[in-house]
């Protein structure tokens, strides 16, 4: 599947699946090739060349709510991990630390390395597991139940440590953020709703891709791994207000790449400066699918903002502000991930920071105080805002 990195394409994409929204609930669950019953807008959005609120208004200008409802809890899925993630910075964190002790042992281990290995590459023996990895590999994507599969099979019927999962779906995943795609895992690991695990049933697989694959000898039994419980969740961020009448720098980051509602409230930037993260993203070597398309979802950003400052790649943010003269630097809000890492050490060594939240996460980010199904409550106030929003 090839996949352009320009907002152009994911508005392509978002225009043709939007008369098929209404049979998404029925078929989402269908992992077969090419993807057919998905939106496979997740990369646009991931990135944000095309945001969530462009969806949801898309889709309501065609369905009723209660035709799409499903579809719109997905794609209020990945508002709610960031929310979540967000009050509880502690556990991404955690998660980087597991990687490295998972990295560790397989340095030391010499059986776990090979496990580890051949699950990597594909080359498990276990149909469909064995499929996944490599369409992971060569495509930077993956259905989303395949991932709870994959994710299942590989923590509870390899028994690899489930962080290293998490790493290899974060360096290969188009997609893939810090706080879908740990989260996720967590929960299927029984980490995230303590207790609850998720087991890949081979008749489930057999069903939902069609009989394409049919692997024996998965567990029948998932223990929750064992981990911290969850912190309680901390205050939920407000975003930095932004001064008029000073010189003022830019920042682009992969999490946002639609600037437009942070240039609306500040001045028109007199340089601009692109923080990388993608490769940040794992100890390990990320994948080209993930940098090309990170890549060129940037210059295509930058071809849209007109050419009007120029485009630096820093080293040192803060030594890049002095340099320009800058007074304040603006962004889009960064949430917690390799992004937000370099951009807080920025300012803690003197970089003038004002990250810019977006109204929709403002609203809704602070109902990620539990449960996805206490979130799930406010979808339909929250879609009601966007609506509102949308026709003032």
């Amino acid at each position: 599947m090839t996949l352009e990195p320009t907002r152009a394409a994911g508005l392509a994409r978002l225009e043709d699946f939007v008369p098929q929204a209404g049979a998404y609930a029925r078929l989402r669950n269908y992992d077969l090739p090419g993807h057919p019953h998905v939106s496979g807008l997740s990369p646009w959005i991931r990135h944000r060349l095309v945001t969530e609120d462009e969806v949801v208004r898309a889709v309501l200008a065609r369905h009723a709510p209660s035709a799409v409802e499903k579809f719109l809890q997905e794609v209020f899925w990945r508002t709610y991990w960031k929310g979540w993630l967000e009050m509880r910075p502690s556990v991404w964190l955690h998660y980087r630390a597991e990687v490295r002790r998972g990295l560790d042992r397989v340095q030391s281990e010499a059986g776990l390395r090979a496990d580890w290995e051949a699950a990597c590459r594909g080359e498990t023996g276990i149909d469909g597991f064995d499929h996944w990895a490599r369409e992971l590999a060569e495509t930077g994507y993956l259905h989303n139940h395949a991932r709870m599969w994959f994710a299942s099979i590989w923590c509870f019927t390899l028994r690899l440590p489930w962080a290293l999962g998490a790493d290899f779906f974060l360096r290969h995943l188009i997609d893939g953020d810090p706080a879908s795609n740990t989260l996720g895992w967590r929960w299927v690991a029984g980490i995230q709703t303590p207790g609850k695990t998720y087991v890949a049933r081979a008749s489930n697989i057999a069903q939902y891709t069609e009989f394409r694959f049919r692997p024996a000898g998965l567990a029948s039994h998932a223990a929750p791994l064992e981990a911290p419980p969850n912190p309680a969740p901390g205050p939920a961020p407000e975003g930095d207000s932004v001064t008029p009448g000073l010189r003022t720098g830019l920042i682009l980051h992969e999490d946002d790449l639609s600037p437009g509602f942070v240039l609306d409230r500040a001045p028109a930037p007199a340089a601009i400066a692109v923080v990388p993260g993608a490769g940040d993203r794992s100890p390990l070597a990320v994948s080209q699918n993930v940098l090309a398309f990170t890549e060129g979802a940037i210059a295509d950003t930058l071809a849209r903002l007109g050419g009007a400052a120029a485009v630096s790649r820093p080293d040192d943010l803060a030594d890049w502000a002095r340099e320009h003269g800058l007074a304040q630097v603006v962004s889009p809000w960064a949430p917690v991930g390799p992004a937000r890492d370099r951009l807080e050490a920025a300012r803690a060594a003197g970089l003038p920071l004002r990250m810019v939240l977006r109204a929709s996460d403002a609203a809704a980010w602070p109902h990620a105080t539990k449960g996805f199904f206490k979130f799930k409550d406010r979808i339909p106030k929250l879609v009601d805002r966007l609506q509102d929003a949308a026709s003032a």
